[in-house]
């Protein structure tokens, strides 16, 4: 007999079915912070960056101990130090540094102002519990403030204080500074430096403040508190460039150093009002 083969019967198996997987979201990543590693240099390039690192470092150093001993530059002390932050900036931007580079892009200002936001609330904390602790008010008595009536105190607070130091210094020291060393220097040595010359350039704003408090009235005291307080802005002038590296954006050193400068006169002032 001859075998008949069936013939093979229709597949059963269903057909795919359509994909129900959702569409891939947008990434809401934040932006990549500039890297933290020294660049490579061109051979003809390096010494024109060591320079221009040498030569605002010697700038700074002497800028704040000479210039500040001027009347002219004590009567227009905002507007001075404005037109030195604008020439600053000009001249970084003319050796080759970017706003990535001087923490000014914009897409890093959020991450500058929550990071910045976060670390100046203690600082608020701590110099409004000490206003209104009464162990702690003598150590807010500031005669420099003591001394100002309410049109010179408010252009202390809202004007001179917010545009010539803390503007100025935040663009020259975190801004231009740190960005031309860290040209020539890796990260820990740049910071090292930068915040070197930070605390020297505090030497003669402590010692006024000595003088005007009637604080360290022999020369050794003096030396000994003008040291001191030279190391501390040091280690601040520290904090403030981490702030800077870590979020990439100038705002956040800029707060903390607002909540710093503003808020202490205003915790003197308050302090000496609940006093009376």
């Amino acid at each position: 007999m001859i075998a008949h083969a069936r013939p093979p019967l229709p597949s059963r198996s269903r057909p795919p079915l359509p994909s129900r997987s959702r569409p891939a979201r947008p990434s809401r990543s934040r932006p990549a912070l500039p890297s933290r590693s020294r660049p490579a240099l061109p051979s003809r390039s390096r010494p024109a960056h060591v320079a221009f690192a040498a030569a605002a470092c010697a700038v700074l150093a002497g800028y704040n101990n000479l210039a500040g001993l001027q009347p002219w530059h004590r009567r227009w002390y905002p507007a001075v130090n404005a037109a030195a932050a604008a020439a600053t900036l000009a001249a970084a931007t003319a050796s080759g540094l970017t706003t990535t580079d001087l923490g000014l892009r914009r897409d890093y200002l959020r991450p500058g102002l929550k990071l910045g936001g976060s670390a100046a609330v203690p600082v608020v904390v701590a110099y409004a519990l000490a206003a209104v602790t009464p162990a702690t008010r003598p150590l807010l008595d500031d005669q420099r403030v003591a001394d100002l009536d309410r049109r010179q105190f408010a252009y202390h607070v809202l004007l001179r204080i917010p545009l010539g130091t803390v503007a100025w210094e935040e663009t020259a020291f975190r801004g231009v500074l740190q960005a031309a060393l860290r040209r020539v220097l890796a990260e820990p040595a740049a910071t090292a430096v930068s915040s070197a010359v930070f605390g020297i350039w505090h030497i003669r704003p402590t010692a006024d403040a000595l003088a005007a408090n009637r604080l360290a009235p022999d020369r050794g005291a003096r030396i000994t508190a003008v040291t001191a307080t030279v190391a501390g802005t040091a280690a601040a002038g520290a904090v403030f460039s981490f702030l800077r590296a870590r979020s990439g954006s100038l705002a956040a050193p800029v707060l903390l150093h607002l909540a710093a400068n503003c808020v202490a006169p205003l915790a003197s002032a308050l302090a000496g009002t609940l006093d009376r």
